[in-house]
């Protein structure tokens, strides 16, 4: 594949000496519109690189904050065509921030493979996670992704093993994302010392960037993970305040905007210390 937004995106934060902060928020929660003002907002925040959940009715690797916001998000009515329209909406004032889908695999079969990619693509999106699809399904969406210039970004756990990484690594481009846990999102802190322990082994194995996820609660967090990776991803935390930030009735308010931003601006600020 040829240089795309992240691997440029990559690039300038090596130069700068740190590592990338990558935000989830999920698209449309707890509205579109103030969904897209929050997307709309996080570059000038802090964020690197921006994952946009899709809504899903059965999130199996999610936790109970990040399954709410689904809930909202598709309780308001909330659908893939949606999602891709708020990409586009982004990419009015910004061409340069890496947009991640990430979620689930049944969303985008009933869509239609090939017209999703497309849309997809003509939208500015960058990438792809895709929890449940394994690297033995490559020829259904990941390799079909690459051909229309999106990143198909892989997983790796704790339990991913040196037999079963190199199956992993396969056709992965835009970075690798590790999850520092076993288990859902939002769960238990990261134990640090095994998470930098496993970037380095996967380092060994390829010059991708690698992400490291779940767990990540708090500016310190964010800092402490910095220090042994190109990026730190952080969804629950963010997910959990724009929760926090609603009205009685789950409606957004004068103050969800803003809540977001704030702890936006706090993870920046902790990863830009991490390499120091």
């Amino acid at each position: 594949m040829s240089s795309s937004r992240i691997d440029r995106r990559f690039s300038a934060l090596k130069q700068q000496g740190r590592p990338a902060l990558v935000t989830f928020v999920t698209a449309g929660d707890p509205d579109m519109e103030t969904s897209q003002k929050i997307m709309n907002a996080l570059p000038g925040a802090g964020a690197d690189i921006i994952e946009m959940g899709m809504p899903f009715s059965d999130p199996l690797a999610d936790g109970p904050t990040i399954q709410l916001g689904g809930q909202r998000a598709l309780a308001d009515g909330q659908t893939l065509a949606k999602t891709l329209e708020m990409v586009s909406e982004f990419r009015r004032d910004d061409d340069d921030t890496p947009v991640i889908l990430m979620g689930y695999y049944n969303p985008i079969y009933i869509y239609g493979n090939e017209k999703f990619l497309a849309d997809a693509k003509n939208s500015g999106v960058d990438g792809l996670i895709i929890i449940d699809l394994p690297p033995e399904a490559d020829d259904e969406l990941c390799i079909p992704a690459m051909k229309q210039g999106i990143s198909f970004i892989r997983l790796a756990t704790p339990t991913t093993d040196e037999h079963r990484l190199p199956t992993v690594l396969n056709n992965t481009s835009g970075f690798v994302y590790y999850v520092s846990i076993n288990g859902i999102t939002g769960a238990e802190t990261p134990d640090f010392r095994e998470v930098a322990t496993a970037v380095s082994l996967i380092k060994e194995k390829t010059d991708i960037p690698i992400v490291v996820g779940f767990g990540v609660k708090n500016a310190e967090h964010a800092r402490a993970i910095g220090k042994c990776c190109d990026g730190v991803a952080v969804g629950t935390a963010i997910v959990s305040a724009i929760e926090t930030s609603l009205d009685k009735d789950g409606k957004a308010t004068t103050s969800t905007l803003p809540a977001v931003t704030k702890l936006v601006s706090d993870l920046s600020a902790g990863l830009k210390r991490a390499k120091s």
